[in-house]
């Protein structure tokens, strides 16, 4: 779920910003870059767009059309063909985990009225796979927290959740992972260069990638690379063999164990200069 995730908003263009686009980025836009991405891709040979569900911009005043819309768009699995069980894709803002008397009522952003229903197993598991993204969402005032999920109509017209992925993104809608991406987004944010957040799609959370790169950056682009404080001998093996098999790239490494983050490279510098934290 989280690689088709990753895969929607990359597609989108939401991995990219400048400051530039300070202010102009809302639901508004998000929602219909994902749309558009999605009108591009297909799920076991079926358009995405006909089993993906994405809140529209909520107005008030436009409450009926909006609903009616919704409920049309919810026939595919409220109203199933006899003897099957249909499920849907949904990419929504959550603005809570509501209590309920077994599980949780997921409380979703531009759907008022509506609510998913989580198992309470679902949601233990949740809270262990995504502590890292429920905790940034919950200590900040400007972060918003993605969520992915298949959902199925259960009995009496209950819509719960099959299978859900979480996704921590910043106040510019820039997918973060960490408290230390976090410190990194908030840095590229104030620059006029374009960035490019990097995502992991499948790979797993102990592995290093390009966390983002300035694709724009003379004489050439540069990788931006962070290094927890938990990073073991392989993992430093790993990056090694990930920098030096794009000699394109010039390299900036922040290893958080040294101290604070290092300047960002500036236009100009070369390879040595975009380096970071040296080896």
């Amino acid at each position: 779920m989280r690689a088709l995730l990753h895969f929607l908003w990359h597609e989108s263009g939401l991995t990219e910003w400048t400051v530039n686009w300070s202010g102009r980025r809302h639901w508004w836009q998000v929602y219909h870059h994902l749309m558009e991405a999605a009108g591009h891709m297909a799920i076991r040979g079926e358009a995405l767009t006909e089993c993906l569900l994405i809140p529209e911009p909520f107005k008030a005043e436009e409450r009926a059309a909006i609903e009616e819309r919704r409920a049309h768009k919810l026939k595919r699995i409220l109203k199933p063909s006899a003897g099957s069980r249909r499920l849907m894709v949904l990419v929504a803002e959550v603005k809570d985990f509501a209590d309920a008397r077994v599980g949780r009522q997921i409380v979703i952003k531009h759907m008022p009225g509506f609510r998913l229903h989580l198992e309470g197993e679902t949601w233990k598991s949740v809270q262990r796979r995504f502590e890292p993204e429920l905790k940034l969402w919950q200590s900040g005032q400007t972060s918003h927290l993605i969520m992915i999920a298949t959902i199925a109509s259960a009995a009496a017209g209950v819509v719960t959740v099959n299978e859900i992925a979480l996704m921590s993104v910043s106040e510019q809608w820039l997918p973060i992972e960490n408290g230390y991406e976090q410190v990194l987004i908030e840095r590229l944010a104030r620059l006029r260069s374009k960035s490019v957040k990097g995502l992991r799609f499948d790979l797993a959370r102990g592995q290093p990638f390009a966390n983002a790169t300035l694709p724009e950056m003379k004489p050439r682009p540069v990788a931006l690379y962070i290094v927890p404080p938990s990073a073991d001998l392989a993992f430093e093996a790993k990056l090694k063999e990930m920098i030096e098999a794009r000699p394109d790239l010039s390299a900036w490494v922040w290893r958080v164990a040294n101290g604070e983050m290092p300047p960002l490279p500036l236009p100009g510098q070369g390879r040595d200069g975009a380096r970071g934290d040296r080896a």
